[in-house]
């Protein structure tokens, strides 16, 4: 018993993690209708901005996190800007392709040695590890970091989505982007805020996943992103609580295979849950089938 209430708490230490991925998919796609592919590797680029602040700057953890909250916002915002605004009015296949696109760019142009490098780093922890002993369950300050960043994270966007004059135009624009716009709502700005304060919560991410797991590299970003993405559409593409409940369960459901079955399964449970949705619901758990309009 004592074992398998490690392997769930350390399923809720990799699920909140990929909760942090999975709103931005959810959020970009409530908003443009878009599955933006390149937010894993905007996940990699905040992994490695808080390297840089620990190693070379040798930041303060709060600062790492504000550092990579900024560099991650700033790439998302120059990204919808450059790659996605133009083709808003394109179809959609041509915005999806861009998407993918965008993300062997990030991938392959941070792999020069003139940036990242290809090679893989070791993340330094900013302070000393150490664990409690609880009920036979070890819990380390790691995984209370990421419980405590990730859940004032998930207050922070509560907040900001139902309670402030930008998340009212969030929500607005998300139901009718035209009407919105025709009520005086800036469009463009809203779908900027939007990208930005995805790739925020994906660059907190990138510093907890550095944490946890001490190696990044520059293609870090693709399982991460996927098995996200996967679990955006287990909760229900579009919906907030839905991103949060699929991650959560994606992080239990590859813990406990590696644990019960083999290690070597840990990756495809995700492709198998993601089959199984689009086959059984694929609004998702806390998704609504909409009405198409003719």
């Amino acid at each position: 018993m004592e074992y398998f209430l490690q392997q769930v708490l350390n399923g809720l230490q990799i699920g909140f993690v990929y909760a942090l991925i999975a709103l931005g998919y959810t959020m970009v796609y409530g908003i443009v209708r878009l599955i933006n592919f390149a937010h894993g590797d905007v996940f990699m680029v905040g992994a490695f901005i808080g390297l840089y602040a620990i190693e070379t700057l040798q930041l303060p953890l709060s600062a790492v996190f504000l550092l990579a909250i900024t560099g991650s916002a700033l790439l998302a915002v120059t990204m919808e800007r450059v790659a996605y605004r133009p083709l808003r009015e394109a179809p959609k296949i041509a915005a999806l392709i861009t998407a993918i696109g965008v993300s062997l760019f990030l991938e392959y142009f941070t792999a020069l040695r003139q940036v990242f490098g290809p090679n893989y780093y070791s993340f330094p922890r900013p302070f000393a590890v150490f664990s409690w002993e609880i009920g036979g369950i070890s819990v380390t300050n790691i995984q209370a970091i990421i419980f405590l960043v990730t859940l004032c994270s998930l207050a922070l966007l509560w907040y900001t989505v139902h309670r402030t004059r930008i998340g009212k135009a969030m929500r607005a624009v998300s139901h009718d982007h035209v009407t919105a716009g025709l009520m005086g709502v800036n469009v463009d700005l809203v779908i900027s805020f939007t990208f930005g304060l995805g790739a925020a919560l994906a660059g907190i991410g990138g510093v907890l996943y550095g944490i946890a797991y001490p190696q990044v590299n520059t293609f870090m970003g693709v399982m991460p992103g996927l098995k996200a993405f996967t679990a955006a559409v287990l909760g229900g593409i579009g919906s907030i609580p839905g991103a949060v409940l699929g991650a959560l369960i994606m992080g239990q459901s590859e813990t406990l295979t590696a644990a019960y079955l083999s290690s070597a399964y840990r990756d495809g449970i995700a492709f198998v849950i993601l089959i199984a949705v689009l086959l059984l619901r694929p609004t998702g758990i806390l998704g609504v089938r909409g009405t198409e309009k003719v």
